[in-house]
Formats: structure tokens, C-alpha cells, sequence
């Protein structure tokens, strides 16, 4: 459970992947009571990088604490946040995608190429298997905060970065047959084309349909 001495990072840094991992792999359902005791037991490490860690988590959207009740994990999400959330994603998004474009280099491509081909590994098996899941959720995310991260607009970066719990729910909201990720798979390359072509409008173009697409289709519209 806590990584050798020689490799350790900090242990609430591990409780934070922990819990994000179990989250999205349904190990720990929506709105399941996050108790602190409980935790510390069953994971066996102390209350206080637990506390840290579900307070990072607070912060992202996935953990939510209450009055007297303590943590737990956020509901899934209601259709009308998952509208809100493609709006807010529309605005900051084909942006990123445009300026990352303008701004490519080989690094980058080459990394982003990678999350492209595990997200394709994925796509086929991603709705029914939970180690495609997995694949399918870690790849999605990394695409993304690599084109933030290339926009070179650190304002912009951090404004995705502030969704980046609330599109994890998202993903998690997508579980069980929902993913559409056959359908992403290429929507995810067209995006990588484009940047690598160093076609800003493209690229723009290419996200803003992306972001539309995989609300309508965990929507069913």
C-alpha cells in the first residue's frame, strides 16, 4: 500500500492517488461516507495525510465534506451540471487547443501522440473492463492537461486545471456503457492532427467538437 522508502513520496500525495484510483475504478461509490477512522485503519496509515488528502480532494470536486457528517464521495452528477460543465469547458478548451498548436514541439507531440495510442488501446474495451477504464480515464486526462500545459497562458492552465475534478466525476459519470470512447478515440486523434499540423483554428475547431460530442453522447441526445 505505501511505496518503499527509497521511491516514498510524501504519504498523503499516495492517499490522494489512492482514493482518486478507487473512486474512478467504483471501488468507492458515489456519495459512499468517507470516515476518517475507518480509513486510517483500513489503509493502515494515520488520520493526518488522510485528512490532507480528502481535502485536496474536496477542493477538486470528488470528496465532499458535511456539517457533523464528515466526507464522502460526490454524487454522480445531475444532467444539468454536466451542461454546465461542457459550457464552462467550451470557453477555456478550443482555446488551449488553438494556442498548443501554435506552440508545438517535438516533446510535446510525442507525448501527446502517447496518450492518443493508449486512449485507442482503451477505447474498444474501455465501457466493460475495469483495467480498460482505467486506461481509457488516465489517457483522456493526460491528453487534456497536456494541451493545457503547451497553451502556455498559466491563467488559462489553471482555469482547466480548477475543472479538473469536476471532469473527473464526469468520466466517472460516463462509467458502465457510457464512455463513447469508440467515438472519442478518433476525436482525440483529428485534435492531434491538427496541433500537429500547426493548424490553430483546426485544432480549436476539432476540441470544441470533442467536448460537444462527449456531453451529448453520456447525455443520450
Amino acid at each position: 500500500m505505501i511505496e518503499p522508502t527509497a521511491t516514498r513520496r510524501p504519504i498523503a500525495d499516495q492517499m490522494y492517488d489512492l482514493l482518486l484510483q478507487q473512486f474512478m475504478s467504483g471501488d468507492r461509490a458515489a456519495g459512499q461516507s468517507l470516515n476518517i477512522g475507518a480509513l486510517s485503519r483500513e489503509l493502515d496509515v494515520s488520520q493526518t495525510p488522510l485528512r490532507e488528502a480528502l481535502a485536496r480532494l474536496e477542493h477538486t470536486g470528488l470528496v465532499e465534506r458535511e456539517a457533523l457528517r464528515g466526507y464522502r464521495v460526490a454524487p454522480m452528477m445531475t444532467r444539468t451540471e454536466v451542461q454546465q460543465l461542457m459550457e464552462a469547458r467550451l470557453l477555456i478548451e478550443p482555446e488551449l487547443a488553438e494556442q498548443a498548436a501554435l506552440r508545438k514541439t517535438d516533446a510535446f507531440l510525442r507525448t501527446l501522440k502517447e496518450t492518443v495510442d493508449d486512449f485507442h488501446r482503451s477505447a474498444e474495451a474501455a465501457d466493460v473492463e475495469t483495467e480498460r477504464f482505467d486506461l481509457y480515464w488516465r489517457s483522456d486526462d493526460r491528453f487534456h492537461m497536456a494541451i493545457a500545459a503547451q497553451a502556455g497562458n498559466r491563467f488559462l492552465e489553471m482555469a482547466y486545471a480548477a475543472l479538473g475534478g469536476q471532469i473527473q466525476r464526469f468520466r466517472l459519470f460516463s462509467k458502465f456503457g457510457r464512455t463513447g470512447a469508440r467515438l472519442a478515440a478518433p476525436e482525440h486523434t483529428t485534435i492531434y492532427d491538427a496541433i500537429a499540423a500547426g493548424d490553430g483554428a483546426a485544432a480549436a475547431e476539432a476540441m470544441r467538437a470533442h467536448v460537444t460530442g462527449a456531453t451529448q453522447r453520456l447525455l443520450g441526445d
